[in-house]
């Protein structure tokens, strides 16, 4: 038979009740001893029985209330990662059971925190997973259209060495400028993972951005041939990091040549820079939502490409405490515009 601990008062009630016995049946033997008539000892005896047991009454009232406040208190531990909060409105006997109370809730109300804790950690790795997904599901999206005509561009040299002069050099510029793209979107990764992690930091300088306008202008009319890039303004010296401020431009001015016809308007001036095109514009649903990481549009009109460019756009700007601001109607246009 396994052995059974007694319950609290069980336990001081039975060594109560034995050291009770014990010292009235040694008192009153020691009476009748002492005492020369029998009869004389009846009362102190009957008086001595009545007092331990009203002793004993009033230690066992004190035992079963310490052993309520015992049940309370086991009853928080058994709980304790199962409640909202501690309901009961025990008033303990004891300033020490007092106290455990109240070290109770503490423990109570740290064990929600550490799990509300968690569950937002866990809410985030989901949150982490999913975007790490949408990631790599942009990037094949992204590579897999330069890639595709790298490969049908070569494959086609390879075949006929007997292609026109004229037709092989469209061909190797076709893969040339692939291959551009494909470098673009690496640089593109390769930024926001500086970001994410932390390592990307401000050299701020002073430089005159609308000379870089220009010089990105540049670069861009090779690639998009046969558009309009226009600059307006006048020169302005700005305190900024310059390879990152050419980043925005660059970021900004491509995806206004991306999703329009008409000519890019970028305009420098004495607060503000924006860049103004006619094209597709955005939806009022997607407006809020297009300079989040890895966010693509539903729609085909408009995708910001792998859902990096307006992302790092805007946390190139935080870091100069400065944001994007977008004005935006479908079928009209977009303006993007920042302060510096």
């Amino acid at each position: 038979m396994i052995f059974k601990r007694p319950h609290f008062t069980e336990y001081v009630m039975a060594r109560l009740v034995t050291i009770a016995i014990l010292l009235f049946i040694s008192f009153s033997i020691l009476l009748v001893l002492l005492s020369s008539d029998g009869q004389e000892t009846v009362l102190p005896i009957t008086l001595l029985a009545l007092a331990f047991s009203i002793f004993i009454f009033f230690i066992n009232r004190g035992a079963k209330r310490m052993e309520k406040e015992l049940t309370i208190v086991n009853k928080y531990l058994l709980k304790l990662e199962k409640i909202d909060q501690i309901d009961y409105q025990a008033r303990f006997f004891t300033q020490e059971f007092e106290e455990i109370n109240q070290n109770l809730i503490k423990a109570l109300k740290n064990a929600k925190k550490r799990e509300d804790i968690k569950q937002r950690y866990n809410a985030k790795l989901k949150l982490k997973n999913r975007q790490r997904s949408d990631m790599l599901s942009a990037i094949a999206h992204e590579f897999r259209n330069p890639i595709a005509s790298i490969m049908g561009y070569s494959q086609t040299l390879q075949d006929d060495p007997d292609i026109p002069k004229p037709l092989q050099e469209k061909f190797l510029s076709k893969i040339y400028n692939n291959g551009n793209k494909i470098e673009s979107l690496l640089s593109r990764l390769i930024l926001w993972n500086k970001f994410e992690s932390g390592e990307a930091t401000l050299h701020k300088n002073p430089f005159d951005i609308y000379t870089l306008a220009k010089e990105v202008k540049l670069a861009l009319e090779e690639s998009y041939k046969n558009r309009e890039i226009r600059i307006e303004g006048s020169s302005r010296i700005v305190d900024a990091d310059r390879t990152l401020i050419e980043v925005i431009l660059k970021n900004l001015i491509e995806n206004a040549l991306k999703y329009s016809k008409d000519e890019v308007i970028v305009q420098i001036g004495p607060e503000s820079i924006s860049v103004t095109d006619k094209g597709v514009g955005i939806s009022q649903k997607d407006l809020d939502k297009v300079t989040k990481k890895f966010y693509r549009s539903g729609t085909h009109n408009w995708d910001n490409s792998m859902g990096l460019g307006l992302s790092i756009v805007k946390t190139i700007l935080t870091l100069h405490k400065s944001k994007l601001e977008i004005q935006s109607k479908e079928d009209e246009g977009s303006t993007f515009s920042f302060n510096l």
